[in-house]
């Protein structure tokens, strides 16, 4: 069990997928909306909340309006809601940057728990119990869990056993359970991965909250949705989180909120955009894992998502001899390739871990990202091609001894 240390610079917010260009008629209901005075009231309109209740249903969770939460951003609903669980807070490690931050904001702990070996995204169930004793020891009061189905950082899917586990040690020790589920539609191969919500395990623990950005809506609509528990203590939880939010002051922008609806509905164009977006990423995923893989780094293989997250421990010797010692060296050595170090995901800044993102691969601009969309094999794209074959040079680099001379000329 690790407690944080003084607060980090401030981190971003979630970190929305890579600039794509926006759908047609997303833009055309935004546009039709553009002209509406009608407030949105603080939660989301009854037909945005309706509509959600669509999108968990066709994702095997019966949900009602009054159940549902909206707001533009993912760090302002988490912070609600730790406001309203009113405890410390337990994090796998690594996760997401952004589930520390609210609490931080707050004043509340924040314990970090590591993830087992199969997978990120969750606690290992042993770990997370030591942790909720060690934080019981240091006099705090545990109260909130979040884990990710679909996990951020290292690209995979928690195994449903080890899921269930967590979550039943989670409910025992009275931790509320919020599962990011923001990624489980971006599943590289839906047919060889099971992702399950904790709500279908443990219905009146489970929050589950969905960043639109991952799939539904551009990376510059931030539209958050929640799912409150069907029982008392669910209502009472969501009450609470709205009060938090009428304090910020946070509610959707009207036209934000029409756009959204339309989303929520999953038309034809939305769900052909979410399975390329599953394609595209599948495939630059795991020629990044296949790069990191062979240049000696540790990498767990990826499931979903647009990120690996490598380990270059192994390689700590040629590493150091060129002065790189941590994590932040590491991602300023990487950077081109949009490698963020370990450190931001909660992992000691002297380990050697830097999370890899595909948008690394796929241009500098809207029409070159669209290309790669387009693309029946994405990894064929010129562009995509000459970045996977820098990478793989500036890694083999890296690995090679420095006392290590250039290899000898060839006889003639």
């Amino acid at each position: 069990m690790q407690r944080t240390a003084p607060d980090p610079p401030r981190e971003p917010d979630p970190d929305a997928p890579v600039g794509l260009p926006v759908l047609p008629d997303l833009a055309a209901h935004l546009s039709a909306a553009a002209g509406s005075a009608e407030p949105e009231p603080v939660g989301g309109s009854p037909a945005l909340r309706t509509a959600a209740c669509g999108y968990w249903e066709r994702r095997g969770l019966d949900t009602a309006p009054e159940q549902v939460v909206a707001t533009p951003g993912a760090g302002a609903l988490l912070l609600a809601l730790y406001a309203a669980a009113d405890g410390a807070v337990v994090l796998p490690r690594p996760c997401s940057g952004w589930y520390a931050s609210p609490a931080r904001l707050l004043g509340r702990p924040v314990h970090l728990a590591p993830v087992p070996a199969e997978s990120g995204g969750m606690p290992d169930p042993f770990a997370l119990l030591e942790t909720v004793r060690r934080i019981r020891m240091h006099g705090d009061t545990p109260r909130a869990l979040v884990l990710s189905v679909a996990d951020e950082p290292t690209g995979t899917c928690p195994v449903p056993e080890q899921l269930h586990e967590v979550c039943e040690a989670a409910a025992e020790e009275g931790l509320w359970v919020i599962s990011d589920e923001s990624r489980r539609d971006l599943l590289h191969d839906p047919h060889d991965t099971v992702v399950l919500s904790p709500a279908e395990m443990l219905p009146d623990e489970v929050v589950v909250l969905t960043d639109l950005r991952a799939t539904l809506v551009p990376a510059t609509w931030p539209a958050v949705l929640a799912r409150f528990p069907d029982t008392d203590g669910g209502t009472a939880l969501r009450s609470a989180t709205l009060d938090a939010l009428s304090v910020l002051g946070t509610p959707l922008p009207g036209p934000l909120a029409r756009a959204v609806t339309h989303a929520l509905g999953e038309p034809d164009s939305v769900r052909a955009r979410t399975s390329a977006l599953a394609r595209v990423y599948g495939a630059l995923t795991w020629a990044l894992y296949r790069s990191l893989t062979k240049a000696g780094a540790v990498c767990r293989p990826p499931h979903s998502g647009s990120h690996v997250y490598a380990d270059f421990e192994p390689l700590g010797r040629p590493l150091a001899a060129r002065g790189i010692t941590d994590s932040v060296a590491l991602e300023r050595e990487l950077a081109p390739w949009a490698a963020r170090g370990g450190h931001h995901y909660g992992d000691e800044p002297g380990a050697l871990r830097v999370r890899f993102g595909a948008e690394g691969l796929l241009g500098a601009d809207t029409e070159l990202r669209g290309r790669a969309l387009d693309a029946p094999d994405p990894l064929q794209l010129p562009y995509v091609r000459d970045a996977l074959n820098t990478l793989s040079r500036a890694l083999a680099a890296l690995a090679t001894p420095v006392d290590e001379g250039p290899a000898d000329p060839p006889l003639p």
